[in-house]
C-alpha cells in the first residue's frame, strides 16, 4: 500500500521555505515525540541546506519517557540537539532560546567582537501538520498569532511572529511528503492523527497500531481494555490474534450490534481518540532500538 496526499498548498511552503532560507539563522524542526522519524519530512535536510538547527520532540507528555530519552541520545549521535517539550502545557519550552543561542554562539561573539549588537535571533519552524507548531509559537509569543486546530493543515502561510524572549519566528505550513512508501510510517502518522482520517480506514490503523502495542505497551491495553493480553504468547504477525484484540476492545467497551457481534468500526475509532488523548498512557510508537 503506498499512502499519497500531498495538498498544493504544501508544494508552495517547500518553494517558500528555500526562498526565505537567506533571512534565517537557524531552523527549528517540531517532531512528535511519539514517532520521531516518522513525524520527519525526509526532504527537511534537502530543504535546509546544513543551516543550524534544533530538533524540539513536542508532546513528550503523550510518549514513553524511556523511548524520548533514547531519542534524544540518537539525535545526539546524529549531530543535532534535541530537546523534549510539550507546548500545551509550556514544559520544556524555557529551553527553546537558551538553546537557539547556544546553537549561534559562534555568530554571535563574533558580532559582539565587531562591537555590533547582536539582534534577535531569526528562525524557521517547520514540521509535519499536527504537530503543534501553531501551539508552540501563542505560546513563545505570549498571545494568539497562529492558528490552531486538531486537524492537519490548519497553516497555510506564512508569517512572522516575534516571541517575548527576543526570538523572530517564520512559521510555514505543515510540509508532507508527496508519499509514503513504507506502509509502517503512514500507519503511525494516521495513528497520531498527522494526516487525516479520511486517508485510512480507522480498522486499518487500529490493527497495524495494536501489531506493535500489544507486545510492547500490553499492561497500558490490559489494564485501559481490562485485557489479558500475554506478550510472551502472543503472536503480532498473526492477523486472527490481532483481530482477536480489536474485538476485545470493542466488547468491553460496548461496541456491540445485533446478535453480539463487535462493530470494529466503532470500536477502531474510539480506540483511536483513546490513544491519540493519551488515555492508555504514555507510549510511543517507534524505538531507536528497532532501527536497522
Amino acid at each position: 500500500m503506498t499512502i499519497q496526499w500531498f495538498p498544493g498548498h504544501m508544494t508552495r511552503a517547500r518553494r517558500q521555505i528555500e526562498e526565505k532560507l537567506k533571512l534565517i539563522d537557524l531552523a527549528i524542526e517540531l517532531l512528535d515525540a511519539r514517532i520521531p522519524l516518522s513525524s520527519r519530512n525526509p526532504m527537511v535536510n534537502q530543504i535546509l541546506k546544513g543551516k543550524p538547527r534544533l530538533v524540539l520532540l513536542n508532546k513528550q507528555d503523550l510518549a514513553d519517557p524511556q523511548a524520548t530519552a533514547d531519542w534524544v541520545a540518537y539525535f545526539k549521535a546524529q549531530g543535532l540537539e534535541a530537546l523534549p517539550i510539550d507546548a500545551n502545557s509550556g514544559a520544556g519550552v524555557r529551553e527553546l532560546v537558551p538553546r537557539c543561542r547556544a546553537l549561534l554562539a559562534d555568530k554571535i561573539e563574533a558580532q559582539r567582537a565587531r562591537g555590533v549588537n547582536p539582534r534577535a535571533v531569526r528562525a524557521l519552524i517547520v514540521g509535519i501538520p499536527n504537530v503543534g507548531k501553531s501551539t508552540l509559537i501563542n505560546r513563545l509569543a505570549g498571545r494568539k498569532v497562529a492558528i490552531t486546530g486538531d486537524k492537519p493543515g490548519v497553516t497555510k502561510g506564512q508569517q512572522w511572529i516575534k516571541t517575548q524572549d527576543g526570538l523572530d519566528l517564520l512559521d510555514t505550513p505543515g510540509i508532507l511528503w508527496p508519499k509514503f512508501e513504507d506502509q509502517a510510517v503512514g500507519v503511525r502518522l494516521a495513528a497520531t492523527g498527522a494526516i487525516r482520517d479520511e486517508i485510512l480506514h480507522a480498522q486499518d490503523i487500529v490493527f497495524y497500531a495494536l501489531r506493535y502495542l500489544a507486545p510492547h505497551y500490553a499492561s497500558e491495553l490490559n489494564e485501559r481494555y481490562q485485557l489479558a493480553i500475554d506478550p510472551e504468547k502472543l503472536d503480532p504477525d498473526n492477523p486472527d490474534e490481532v483481530v482477536a484484540l480489536m474485538e476485545g476492545i470493542g466488547r468491553k467497551r460496548g461496541c456491540l450490534v445485533s446478535g453480539g457481534r463487535v462493530d470494529l468500526e466503532k470500536a477502531s475509532q474510539l480506540f483511536l481518540r483513546d490513544l491519540r488523548d493519551g488515555k492508555l498512557g504514555r507510549i510511543s510508537l517507534e524505538h531507536p532500538g528497532e532501527l536497522g
